[in-house]
């Protein structure tokens, strides 16, 4: 669920104009919408419980309340970095990981990640149960679909190589994956990159036995935000307001998700309803744990592990240019 390319080029930006939304906005009433400020927002994927905050904030009318009418709409092929750093859109998911090569250099795109959607990282290696690969060097000797990602191929090469594994010895084969379940099942892959809270979970509904290791328990380093919100700087610095009042609203629904799992559920199912309605509450339950969990507040960023991940990237040379200490991120616009 992640684009991890980013290139700055003008036929990204043409594809402004052939963005489809994904849901209405806000639901509530008559309100009249000359008065509301337009916001748009793009999703990293197609709808899911990463998003779930923001439809409910969309369906139970807080960014009305807040003065705002927002359209949700689908990413072009690079992510929503580019259109966000280019004012199209005021508001998108990106990842920390993904980010980095956006952040530094004379090209750095102007955008700055203002919440974490998930407090903590909870990505990691799932594979069929019984093979061996429940630990990092167990991947020896088995195919891995990868995405080909300089982050992501360093990423997995040092928490094999601290388990005492041989990262080349491992088969990297491109990732072809859109189910994850039936790739597992049918051996297609022997392991694959997720994150839990959607394909772990569906794992669990299918009767699937897998082993499964999460890079945060690894090792702290990668206990990065993924995902995030991201805004443009030249938006933020000149309607800070507005930004707040978006991300206060957001705040507002994703502290319902977090209070009320099935009711959110219910929200996304109705703005998405080809989603799997059993999945789709499967994955609230689980993820009403992980949005704030030990944080003060949901969305909260924290200075030290947002830099130690910046300074793994630089110092292992992962992108051309350094990502200079306290880059790319502000908890200024939520709420306390």
């Amino acid at each position: 669920m992640k684009k991890r390319v980013f290139t700055l080029v003008l036929a990204a930006l043409m594809l402004v104009s052939t963005i489809t939304g994904c849901g209405n906005t806000g639901s509530n009433g008559d309100t009249n919408k000359k008065d509301l400020e337009k916001i748009t927002f793009v999703l990293d994927w197609t709808p899911n419980t990463n998003h779930t905050g923001l439809y409910v904030a969309q369906e139970l009318g807080y960014f009305e309340e807040a003065g705002l009418e927002v359209e949700i709409v689908q990413p072009p092929e690079d992510g929503a970095e580019v259109l966000v750093a280019s004012g199209k859109a005021q508001f998108g998911v990106s990842f920390q990981d993904s980010m980095a090569p956006a952040l530094a250099g004379d090209n750095a795109l102007p955008i700055t990640a203002v919440a974490s959607v998930i407090q903590h990282n909870t990505s990691g290696i799932i594979s069929r149960a019984g093979e061996g690969m429940d630990k990092p060097k167990g991947m020896e000797g088995h195919n891995y679909a990868t995405w080909n990602g300089s982050i992501e191929l360093a990423t997995l090469k040092e928490v094999v190589e601290a388990d005492g594994g041989d990262f080349d010895k491992i088969e990297l084969i491109p990732s072809t994956v859109t189910d994850e379940v039936s790739a597992l099942k049918t051996k297609s892959v022997d392991s694959i990159w997720i994150f839990y809270a959607w394909a772990g979970v569906k794992t669990e509904l299918e009767g699937l036995d897998t082993d499964y290791f999460a890079f945060a328990d690894i090792d702290p380093v990668f206990d990065y935000y993924t995902p995030v919100i991201i805004s443009g700087n030249k938006f933020l610095q000149e309607k800070p307001d507005t930004a707040k009042a978006f991300m206060s609203a957001l705040s507002k629904g994703y502290q319902y998700a977090i209070e009320n799992p099935e009711a959110a559920a219910d929200i996304l199912c109705k703005a998405a309803p080809e989603l799997d309605k059993e999945l789709v509450l499967a994955s609230q339950k689980y993820l009403k744990d992980q949005y704030q969990a030990d944080a003060q507040y949901w969305g909260q960023i924290d200075a030290t592990r947002w830099n130690n991940f910046y300074k793994w990237v630089n110092d292992n040379d992962l992108i051309e240019d350094e990502i200079p200490l306290d880059t790319g991120f502000s908890n200024e616009y939520l709420p306390k």
